[in-house]
């Protein structure tokens, strides 16, 4: 089952307490204090990986705790460092404290990783209480206490293009014919139940190697989603990074108007988040192959006309039109890239 939202209780370990000792030598008749410093407790890090793609691991265990640091010891031992804890975590997690809602950190990068709870220091040992005046120092310190946090891990999937529309819209279907990716398709609503993400490469369509993208495809939205009908709007999160979105509508569907399908959409997608309403959307007919009523299409070319946008017609079936939209999407995610540096 596919976790993208998860809270975990992280503790740093405390640092050991510093000793107090005085040398007991044969030839050494004066001593003096050689008490130890204690060690660091361990602390607790998040690091991005990129083989991870949902925050299962932490499904059963959601404690953690470093070690403590020990004990400083006579002779000028230096107690041992408590080992720290090292969490890994899909790439696009965002962090925050459960108790504030303070963001920490974003994860967007492979290796990238934030220490989440700082190991307590160390106490001192007497020898470091010395002086002049105060030659058999007594006093000593107690090890800091390390750090506790409730951790909110919030997944949000790094893709470029992600996919919007009604339930059996194409949308894993398009995934499939673009990209290696196979998710489930089936002929009823909500096929998909978790987020998929698949790399499309222009090779495939006889383009350079080099060129590719990612592409994410979500569950299917039905209206009434932002108050939780159907599977809801949580998963939305999941093409909040992403570059452009691609609005796909079923132009083979007896019941539904486009315009209708539309209108749905944009308002689902506006209650979630008006940032992401904002993004580049692309509308996309789909399953052309079984178009039986041309005025679904004379009206669909219409609705891109209103939002000054060339029509694109798909099928998954026959491949028409796939070839086209995967050297757009390139060239529109280039130029959006040229717009972002020019920007800065």
């Amino acid at each position: 089952m596919f976790l993208d939202h998860i809270q975990l209780r992280v503790a740093a370990g405390h640092g050991g307490s510093g000793a107090m000792s005085f040398r007991r030598e044969k030839f050494a008749p004066e001593g003096g204090p050689d008490g130890g410093d204690g060690g660091k407790g361990g602390s607790v890090f998040l690091r991005a990986n990129r083989a991870l793609n949902t925050l299962n691991p932490y499904r059963n265990k959601r404690e953690f705790t470093a070690e403590r640091g020990r004990q400083g010891e006579g002779c000028m031992r230096h107690g041992k460092d408590g080992l720290d804890v090292l969490l890994e975590v899909p790439l696009g997690t965002l962090v925050k404290d459960g108790d504030t809602g303070e963001v920490l950190a974003e994860l967007l990068e492979h290796g990238q990783d934030v220490c989440v709870a700082r190991g307590g220091r160390g106490g001192l040992g007497n020898t470091n209480f010395k002086s002049s005046t105060n030659r058999t120092p007594r006093h000593h310190q107690p090890g800091e206490d390390g750090e506790e946090r409730t951790l909110d891990l919030e997944l949000k999937l790094i893709a470029d293009v992600g996919l919007v529309g009604f339930p059996n819209a194409g949308k894993s279907t398009l995934v499939s014919r673009l990209s290696a990716a196979r998710p489930k398709i089936a002929d009823y609503p909500f096929t998909t139940l978790e987020p998929q993400l698949g790399v499309v490469s222009l090779d495939r369509f006889g383009g350079d190697l080099l060129d590719s993208w990612v592409i994410a495809d979500i569950p299917g939205l039905i209206e009434g989603a932002a108050d939780g009908a159907g599977l809801g709007i949580q998963f939305l999160r999941h093409v909040e990074r992403t570059r452009m979105l691609l609005h796909l509508v079923d132009l083979s569907d007896p019941i539904t108007e486009p315009a209708e399908a539309i209108r749905v959409i944009d308002g689902e997608v506006q209650a979630f988040s008006p940032v992401l309403a904002a993004k580049p959307r692309w509308l996309v007919g789909t399953k052309l192959d079984a178009l039986q009523d041309e005025d679904r299409r004379k009206a669909f070319e219409a609705l891109c006309a209103e939002r000054g946008q060339k029509p694109v017609f798909i099928s998954g079936v026959t491949g028409e039109g796939l070839r086209e939209l995967a050297f757009a999407v390139d060239a529109a995610l280039k130029e959006l890239k040229e717009l972002k540096e020019e920007a800065r």
